[in-house]
């Protein structure tokens, strides 16, 4: 039954932003509860990883390096120019680029493993991301739209580093040296990061619902394309560079999918509600795209 609720997130997701949207009084009091719910995410991330799934970076270094690449230089890239083609608020814009400059998404690695990918990238592939965000996040925001809008690099690094980097490493910390302690509950943190996401998104959704009514179309389009553009070109780069079918895929995963709650946190944290509403449709989007593709690829023969 956990396992059923966890792959029904999208369901979750769309249902209670619905409630959200109907019923913003239900969950706009709860802006401030936004960061540490993260950090429960971000715990549930780190119970699953151990101290060996950071071996894999040793073993192939230059496909941990390119995927890594290609996560934080196409998907800022690709948020900057559809914000500009799309004339986007500069608030919508400044979402859009955080979005973009975020690691890869906790959900990637379920949705590699459903595409026939490589499991043991993707996780590694997550967890560099992750741990480099504290840097390239704020950096790469700064460089994009710090010319039109202040960011707090300084800050915004510290704030990673709280809401990310050591609820993650508390984790991984407790995975490696208690794992038989916490072996029977660890199917049900999958669950936990579900519905918290899933809060998150209506308070979001809450918060913005007058902003949705008057621009929430073109955040829609923005948000599909931005997904669409980075799971092609990952794809596409990656077999371009030469790497095989279950690489190309797996990267093609990373790539496209954010770690939007993240953004959603530092968005009304340093920018305002308005910037968090890309992230927030992002995470319902990412993940019922990324499902069908994984649906496609499990179903295409190259790799039955």
């Amino acid at each position: 039954m956990i396992k059923k609720f966890t792959s029904l997130f999208p369901l979750w997701a769309i249902l209670l932003s619905v409630v959200a949207f109907i019923y913003p009084s239900i969950f706009s009091s709860y802006k401030s509860a936004i960061t540490p719910l993260l950090g429960v995410v971000m715990f549930g991330m780190g119970i699953t990883l151990s101290a060996n799934d950071f071996l894999l970076v040793l073993k192939r270094p230059k496909v941990i390096v390119l995927g890594t690449a290609l996560q934080y230089i196409l998907m800022p890239l690709i948020a900057f120019i559809l914000s500009y083609l799309l004339d986007l608020p500069l608030e919508i814009m400044a979402g859009m680029v955080l979005l973009g400059a975020c690691p890869g998404g906790t959900a990637s690695n379920v949705i590699c493993y459903l595409a026939k990918g490589d499991v043991a990238l993707s996780i590694t592939l997550t967890s560099v991301s992750t741990l480099l965000a504290f840097i390239l996040t704020p950096a790469l925001t700064w460089i994009y739209i710090g010319q039109a809008v202040p960011v707090a690099v300084g800050s915004m690094m510290l704030s990673i580093v709280k809401i990310v980097l050591v609820p993650v490493a508390l984790g991984i910390i407790l995975n490696t040296f208690f794992d038989k302690h916490i072996e029977r509950f660890r199917h049900a943190f999958p669950a936990l990061s579900v519905a918290t996401i899933v809060f998150i998104i209506a308070i979001i959704i809450a918060l913005n619902k007058e902003s949705i009514l008057v621009a929430g179309e073109m955040v829609i389009v923005a948000v599909i394309l931005h997904n669409g553009f980075g799971l092609a070109s990952g794809y596409l780069l990656s077999k371009k560079l030469g790497l095989d079918e279950k690489e190309a895929r797996t990267i093609a995963i990373e790539v496209g999918m954010q770690n939007s709650g993240l953004s959603v946190a530092l968005a009304v944290k340093y920018f305002s509600a308005l910037s968090a509403l890309p992230g927030a449709l992002f995470s319902i989007w990412h993940n019922i795209s990324g499902s069908a593709l994984a649906a496609y690829w499990s179903s295409d023969d190259e790799l039955n």
